[in-house]
């Protein structure tokens, strides 16, 4: 009997030792790596924000575990929320399908069939290794005629002289009370003043504007505030507005600093040294020196109080010979 018992102490002694030979010889292999996401934007002027059939903003900066399989975002009704009827939405991008990274800038409209209300903006990144990662943004959909500022804009480039005569229009946007376009093939030519000149309707409590000339060969249009690279981007304008109790139409032609407002005329020479930056005005050198080329004249107005924005870029031609 002692005999069959110390066999059987010395099978189960063999078999675990034969158990953790195993083990050595085939480590567990490592799960494979996730994907990561950095750098997300949801809405215009990142404010989280959707306007039914109007333009949305998302970007992203995906990094792949292995491989991007596909990218895609879904705007998914809320538990617990009211809405009027029954709404998802759902874009599925797989043009990036085998890259180790990319960045995800897109633009797309709120469909006119959206609900307004709060939504989950949900960012799914499949990699194909077969893991996934998954980031939930909360937004707002409003229709435009619920939204806090609904804002719209005209925007015009003229050729002016010292005085703010016109010497001829550069680029013209209507948006507000009527729709047009009109861009001039002539350049604007050194010793000539650009004048940029903003119109928007409405506006109310605080928000300020940039009004941007920087050379197209940068690539570099950014569509907030914060995002400006001053070191490639010439400030031709920077106006503001304060604690406006009621919806106003304005213009950076206005400076509401002063009471009553005074008529200002923003202009800036071409050839110049320094820009319009305020409170301090940065040298045009390095990045920034004028040369002939094609460039970006442009604005971006950020309202803080309600956390809305909006930017427009046109391309204008500066001869410096």
């Amino acid at each position: 009997m002692k005999k069959n018992y110390k066999k059987i102490l010395l099978m189960i002694f063999l078999t675990v030792s034969a158990l953790g030979a195993c083990k050595k010889d085939n480590p567990t292999q490592k799960e494979a790596p996730l994907p990561t996401i950095d750098k997300v934007e949801v809405g215009l002027n990142n404010n989280e924000v959707g306007v039914i059939g109007r333009d949305f903003h998302f970007n992203a900066n995906v990094l792949a575990g292995e491989k991007i399989n596909v990218i895609k975002i879904k705007i998914q009704q809320i538990s617990g929320e009211t809405y009027a009827k029954p709404w998802n939405y759902e874009i599925v991008w797989e043009q990036y399908k085998g890259a180790k990274n990319t960045t995800v800038h897109k633009h797309f409209d709120i469909p006119s069939t959206a609900v307004e209300g709060k939504y989950d903006f949900i960012i799914t990144v499949l990699d194909e290794n077969g893991t996934s990662l998954e980031e939930k943004r909360k937004i707002q959909i409003y229709s435009s005629q619920n939204l806090p500022v609904d804002l719209s804009f005209d925007f015009g480039i003229d050729a002016v002289d010292v005085d703010f005569k016109p010497v001829r229009i550069q680029y013209s946007l209507q948006n507000i009370y009527d729709s047009a376009k009109y861009k001039s093939e002539d350049p604007i030519n050194k010793n000539e003043f650009l004048a940029p000149i903003v119109s928007i309707a409405s506006v109310k409590g605080d928000g300020k504007m940039y009004c941007l000339i920087i050379n197209k060969k940068h690539n570099h249009r950014p569509e907030t505030i914060a995002a400006i690279d001053f070191t490639k981007a010439i400030v031709a304008d920077v106006w503001e507005h304060k604690s406006l109790t009621k919806s106003e139409f304005a213009t950076n032609m206005f400076n509401f600093s002063t009471t009553p407002m005074t008529i200002v005329y923003p202009s800036i020479k071409i050839g110049t040294d320094k820009d319009k930056n305020i409170p301090l005005a940065n040298p045009i050198a390095n990045l920034k020196a004028w040369e002939s080329g094609d460039y970006y004249v442009g604005f971006i107005y950020h309202n803080s109080t309600y956390n809305m924005g909006m930017y427009h870029y046109a391309e204008v031609k500066i001869n410096m010979e």
